[in-house]
Order: C-alpha cells, then structure tokens, then sequence
C-alpha cells in the first residue's frame, strides 16, 4: 500500500497519517487513493474502535494540490475525492480530525469528515475557494454551516481569513484547542475516553445522528424511538462492572 497515508494502531484506534510532509501533505489523487484503500480496509475491520486522521510534519494539510489541479487531475472515478470523504465521514464509529498547522480548502473539507475536530492553538483554518475562483465539491458548502452556522460559513467563504486553533473552536469550528505542547497528550486523552465506552452505542449513535439530520423535531423523535438500536451486546457486561466497582468502593 502507498506510504503517502501511513496508519498506525493503538489499542482499537487506527491513526490515518497524511504523508507529504515535504509538500505541506498538499493533497493530490494518488493521496486519495491511498485514503480510500485504508478506509476501505478499516471498514471491514470490526476490531478498530475509533479513526485518528492526521498529518505529518509541519501541519494537518495546506489543501487540494494546485499543480494537480493545474494539470488536470486523472480522477479513477467521477467525484472520487468527493466520495472518499463521504466514505470516511460514513464510518460506523468515531473519526477525530487532529489539526495542527495548515488546514485550507479541500483539508478543511477532509476535516470536516470527522466527528470530532481536535485543534492546536497553532491550527490555521482557513477556506480559499474564491480566492482561486473555485467553489466547493468535496462536501464543505454542506458540512462547514452545519457545524459553524450558516452567516460563519458565509463570512469563511466570501472573505478567505484565516482563523486560529482558538478562535475555530470559539465558533464551533473545532470541538476542542489545547495548547501546542500539550497536543499529542491531550488527543491521546480524547482518544482513550472514547475508546472506554460501548463501540456498540458509537455506531448506534452515529446512525442516529446521520439518519436524522435535518429532520424535522417530531419526525426525528419518532425515529429515536422507532428505530434506534436500543441495548447493546456488552450492556450487562458494563453495568456488572460498574456495579462491582461500587461494591468495592463502599
């Protein structure tokens, strides 16, 4: 497999690492091959808990390669970056987006795959689609006012600014910013906080979430209900388990 993603595994968490760490891990169609193998493997893994998508070196991501784009991408499929992403962001268990540094345009929208966006405050985030008389085609138009509101994706798109680790989670952008030197123990904090509950209820969850989005209150209730997957496998495993805990403790 292509060494421009490099995966790395840790007690059910896969780490997805973009590797063109000499080209600011800009990204290009064989990059996106190589996403979508590793997603594809990972998604008939039933071992792997959670996904860590990051980038080596210097930063998350400067964005789509524009000397690809310039040279007229050779895409294997029509929309092909457009449905690795969605594939990814499809994932039946959580997907943290780890940014550090550059995150522009198409990375931001590869980050907004993930569920959770975890920052540095050195994170710059930034969507330069009118800069180069572009527009969006790989989801953002779609997820980035969904996560920031409609009028802050307006103000991302129409002025191109750059925004900081603090400032994207200030406005929703990120879920989480710690400082610089405390990012690698902070992700791994998140990390072993999610892998400590149900996988079972993270999929489940996620479904949830993904079937109801932009349903209307009543009609998405209904579903919850209706539909949701109710107990899960290790239900009595975990309460025994807490339930012995307390017994020792008291």
């Amino acid at each position: 497999m292509s060494d421009l993603v490099l995966r790395e595994d840790r007690n059910g968490a896969v780490s997805l690492i973009l590797n063109r760490p000499d080209k600011l891990n800009a990204l290009n169609v064989e990059l996106f091959k190589a996403l979508d193998d590793h997603v594809a493997e990972i998604a008939a893994d039933e071992s792997v808990r959670l996904v860590i998508l990051r980038g080596a070196g210097k930063c998350f991501s400067a964005g789509h390669d524009l000397t690809d784009i310039a040279a007229g991408e050779k895409l294997p499929r029509p929309n092909f970056q457009a449905s690795v992403i969605e594939r990814l962001a499809d994932l039946p268990l959580p997907v943290i987006t780890a940014v550090h540094g550059h995150c522009y345009t198409g990375a931001l929208e590869l980050a907004l795959a993930g569920d959770i966006i975890f920052a540095s405050e050195a994170a710059k985030f930034g969507d330069t689609h009118a800069k180069w008389a572009l527009t969006p085609v790989w989801g953002l138009s779609q997820r980035l006012p969904r996560r920031v509101g409609t009028y802050k994706a307006r103000e991302m798109m129409f002025t191109c600014r750059t925004y900081g680790g603090r400032e994207a989670e200030r406005i929703g952008l990120a879920n989480l910013c710690v400082a610089n030197e405390d990012f690698e123990t902070g992700l791994v904090a998140l990390a072993d906080s999610i892998l400590a509950n149900s996988s079972f209820s993270h999929a489940a969850n996620k479904k949830l979430l993904l079937e109801t989005d932009g349903l209307p209150l009543g009609a998405g209730l209904a579903h919850e209900v209706f539909r949701g997957e109710g107990r899960g496998p290790d239900m009595e495993e975990r309460i025994a388990a807490f339930q012995n805990k307390t017994a020792k403790v008291s």
